[in-house]
């Protein structure tokens, strides 16, 4: 018996040709997959040559992880080849995602030696949905920014908050989602939460102006341009010649030393690190060193009443 396509083989010798085993053969034939061409005189199912490319197919949609129902439809016709590989082209991506979001897991639990609480608390962060990400950022955001002192819906604040959204791209490099991972785990801190609150007030009130005075300049800026020179000059925060400097920064607001203290808590700097490689922006310039100077100074010259640059009071005998 001949195929207009050519000779017909059996079974045995179909699995010689597409290397599959004859198990693997008879299950795709029993499900239509690949069905027998015609049987010989004694009843073995014998396959033409239509049946070896089908295989082939069928092989590589196996291996590119395409179920048997999907299979079955593009061998039928009923699904063609372009649609079957979008629709898997889209799963893998999901399915890359996730790998990735694992291994960002894995990297940051090896980095950190983390304990298993927190390994549990990054895994599951890690896995959270594009929805649920912003609904957690939403949260720590709406924690600092409520009830504010000020206009939570003004210009100020409305700026402020953008520029501490992490928006994480559709297809994300590893370090952006290890970045998220461990950013999201900070936002969860309450104490975080609450020195954002601060920090977050103190900007606003930069930008929107005492008393309605309008813009004045922010004090990291402003230490940053007065404690630059020096440090660099190697001049000791105790030094005389810092003087002039920290009289420079009560000038610019009397409780300068509780809002450096605040603003140069590391989790503040670390969360703009995160928030840089998150968005893909530049990574920011340290202010530490100019932070740490700015306060050593000030704690040297603050007096027993505890407000720095007030004169000294003798202690009564």
């Amino acid at each position: 018996m001949n195929d207009p396509l050519g000779p017909l083989c059996s079974i045995g010798e179909l699995a010689r040709r597409t290397g599959l085993t004859v198990k693997a053969i008879r299950f795709y034939s029993d499900r239509g997959i690949v069905p027998p061409t015609g049987r010989s005189p004694a009843g073995y199912r014998l396959y033409g040559a239509d049946a070896l490319a089908r295989l082939d197919l069928v092989r590589t949609l196996r291996e590119l992880g395409v179920g048997l129902p999907d299979i079955r439809k593009v061998v039928a016709r009923e699904l063609s080849l372009s649609e079957v590989a979008a629709a898997h082209a889209d799963a893998l991506a999901v399915q890359i995602r996730t790998l990735r979001l694992r291994h960002a897991v894995l990297t940051a639990v090896a980095r950190r030696d983390s304990d298993p609480e927190e390994m549990d608390l990054m895994h599951r962060l890690a896995r959270l949905s594009e929805d649920e990400r912003r609904r957690l950022i939403d949260d720590f955001l709406d924690s600092v920014f409520t009830g504010s002192a000020g206009s939570a819906g003004s210009g100020a604040f409305v700026g402020i908050r953008r520029s501490l959204t992490p928006e994480l791209p559709d297809n994300p490099e590893p370090e952006q989602i290890a970045a998220w991972v461990e950013l999201a785990e900070l936002s969860q801190d309450g104490e975080f939460r609450a020195l954002v609150r601060r920090l977050v007030e103190h900007l606003a009130a930069e930008q929107e102006g005492a008393h309605g005075g309008g813009p004045r300049p922010g004090l990291v800026p402003t230490v940053r341009e007065l404690v630059g020179p020096v440090l660099a000059a190697g001049i000791e925060p105790g030094d005389g010649a810092a003087a002039p400097v920290v009289e420079a920064l009560l000038a610019h607001d009397v409780h300068v030393l509780t809002r450096l203290e605040a603003v140069n808590d590391p989790r503040r700097e670390r969360y703009t690190e995160l928030l840089a490689v998150i968005n893909g922006w530049p990574a920011p310039e340290s202010v530490a060193p100019v932070l740490d100077w700015a306060v050593e100074a000030l704690r040297v010259r603050e007096p027993v009443g505890g407000v720095p640059g007030a004169p000294d009071v003798p202690s009564r005998p």
